[in-house]
């Protein structure tokens, strides 16, 4: 839909939103204290620096600065828009995205009514499997349950060649949208000229699988035939909904069911997600029939850190990992675990567990090759290790790969992987391979206590600070409204939060800051709600909070702001509505005339 997001919203969605979780499934978070620490994500070092406060739901790096809310994480980390982050957000706790004013005509018109074209698709395509024995019967036959079916909306398209497009393409609208959506086929020029312009239906007897996005929106459909046939999965094809090299079968529905996803596991067909699932494994999701590109990679590591790709033992198979490994290796950074592994001769996971069970299938998981030993061993085929020569070759062939790898210590130790083979000590390695990084990330002391603030600017960072940091401390200033006699706008920002806070006093620290997300003063008040504070306790830090205000209040009174107003006018001049406020100030600063006796 059209039109912004609410604030009350966005309030909601961070009082609900555990940031600790959102992080720790991106960047393995340790317990420090109150607070939780890691390397950071967002530049290379050896030293914890990053730490993240469930308190203040808020994240601060303090080696390389950056900090912000769950919101900012997403947008900074997985690189969202703001809407996007908010959607991702919205979808981890299965919460609809409302809007407000705009329009209800136009493109985002067009897609709600394409998406709930899908839905109803969708509720055909199941409808019709509950009326198909045939259907039913492959589906037992594949060892599927009703629960199982019903959970991920499976269906079945009939045979008939016009059966969606009678049910929904009764006018030319109809038709259009059908075909927008990828449910009806034009025909091509030869077939027109025999039988007329018309359509036809894309998916024909076949078992349908929904594709859901992360809203649980269906976007896009695969069918699978029931007999033989080719192609033997069939795909929507890309649509205004449907991105095939950006979605993935099963997470929504992963999502659904685990409430923190430690893994995933990358398997290649529906019907594997489906009977993992009704295994009991339920962190499987699928590649639409496509090889893996870096929009899932950026999906997949928006839930998780830690990422299995299952592939056949075969040599089609190891193919498609080694195609798969050359994507990951952007990604492959601290924080990030991705493994390979390879399945028995003749299996597809489907049928492994249903052969072996869940307990021997996740112990197969459990023990997948990580990518840094995958990548060494596949270079290693074929090239004799005791020679000069074959060493040589080994550090060379590996150059381009490791120079796709993130600076980091995953970078280095998968270097000093390689070294071993070559024979050569880790750091030697990289200088002759021009794989050298830079200076060592200097070591912040957390220990330090904070400088003391002073003067008049610093003042009222402190207020601002204590007022992030301690919301509650505003419930004690009675009248926010002299702060503003200076006519300051620092001073007017920090009256503003107070009043938010008057009228709901619940606010977090992150709740406050993404309030003034869209207005300029948003960076300053993002960096004030990081910054390190005396560790008081609330009320002390209440008592600072308030004598901060009070002096910040006796010093904006009338007679501060006359001071500039005639200090500037002997600089530059002042504007005509800056000469009107003056002689008011004055007005209300002359003592009132006695009455004569």
């Amino acid at each position: 839909m059209s039109g912004r997001i609410p604030k009350s919203f966005i309030d909601e969605l961070i009082a609900r939103t555990d940031i600790v979780e959102v992080i720790g499934s991106r960047v393995p978070l340790k317990k420090a204290g109150r607070e939780w620490k890691a390397c950071c994500p967002f530049h290379g070092e050896k030293t914890p620096s990053f730490t993240v406060s469930q308190q203040k739901q808020f994240y601060h790096c303090f080696g390389c600065g950056l900090h912000g809310t769950a919101l900012t994480f997403l947008m900074e980390h997985d690189h969202l828009p703001f809407p996007e982050a908010v959607e991702d957000l919205a979808g981890r706790l299965g919460l609809e995205v409302p809007r407000e004013g705009g329009s209800t005509e136009g493109p985002e018109r067009h897609l709600d009514d394409l998406y709930a074209l899908m839905a109803s698709a969708d509720q055909h395509f199941r409808d019709a499997l509950r009326d198909s024995d045939r259907a039913k019967d492959y589906l037992k036959m594949r060892g599927l349950v009703g629960e199982t079916a019903a959970r991920y909306h499976l269906g079945y398209a009939p045979a008939g060649w016009e059966a969606i497009l009678k049910k929904f393409g009764s006018t030319d609208a109809g038709k259009q949208a059908l075909l927008t959506t990828g449910l009806v086929i034009e025909r091509n020029a030869d077939a027109q000229r025999n039988q007329g312009p018309g359509y036809y239906d894309r998916f024909r007897d076949r078992i349908m699988f929904p594709i859901r996005d992360a809203r649980g929106r269906v976007v896009g459909f695969g069918g699978r035939v029931l007999d033989q046939g080719e192609p033997k999965y069939l795909n929507s094809p890309e649509t205004p909904l449907f991105h095939k090299g950006r979605e993935l079968y099963g997470l929504y529905e992963a999502r659904q069911e685990l409430r923190q996803i430690d893994r995933l596991l990358v398997v290649e067909g529906y019907m594997d997600v489906v009977r993992l699932a009704q295994a009991g494994i339920h962190y499987a999701v699928a590649t639409l029939g496509t090889a893996t590109t870096p929009e899932h990679l950026n999906r997949l590591f928006r839930v998780t850190g830690d990422v299995v790709f299952a592939f056949d033992g075969d040599r089609a198979g190891r193919q498609a990992a080694w195609r798969a490994l050359e994507t990951c290796l952007p990604f492959a950074k601290d924080g990030k675990r991705i493994q390979f592994l390879f399945l028995p001769d003749g299996h597809d996971p489907d049928s492994l567990v249903a052969s072996e069970g869940r307990e021997a299938f996740e112990a197969r998981v459990a023990s997948a090759t990580p990518l840094s030993e995958y990548l060494v061993q596949h270079l290693m085929v074929d090239i004799d290790l005791s020679s000069v020569d074959g060493r040589a070759r080994l550090a060379e062939i590996g150059r381009p790969l490791l120079q796709k790898v993130p600076d980091g210590v995953y970078r280095e130790l998968l270097i000093d992987r390689l070294a071993r083979e070559v024979r050569m000590s880790g750091p030697r390695l990289a200088n002759l391979l021009g794989l050298g990084g830079g200076p060592a990330t200097p070591v912040i002391d957390m220990t330090r206590r904070p400088r003391p603030i002073t003067g008049r600017g610093s003042l009222l960072s402190q207020a601002l600070a204590y007022v992030l940091q301690y919301p509650s401390a505003a419930a004690a200033v009675k009248d926010p409204e002299s702060l503003r006699l200076g006519g300051e706008r620092g001073l007017e920002v920090l009256a503003e939060i107070i009043e938010m806070l008057h009228e709901s006093p619940k606010l977090s620290t992150a709740q406050l800051v993404e309030r003034w997300r869209d207005r300029p003063e948003h960076g300053r008040l993002t960096a004030l709600a990081s910054q390190v504070l005396p560790d008081l306790p609330s009320e002390a830090a209440q008592r600072e909070f308030i004598s901060a205000v009070e002096r910040l209040a006796r010093e904006a009174g009338p007679e501060r702001r006359v001071d500039e107003l005639i200090q500037k006018a002997s600089d530059s001049g002042l504007s005509d509505d800056e000469k009107q406020e003056l002689r008011e100030l004055q007005a209300r600063m002359r003592p009132a005339a006695k009455p004569p006796r």
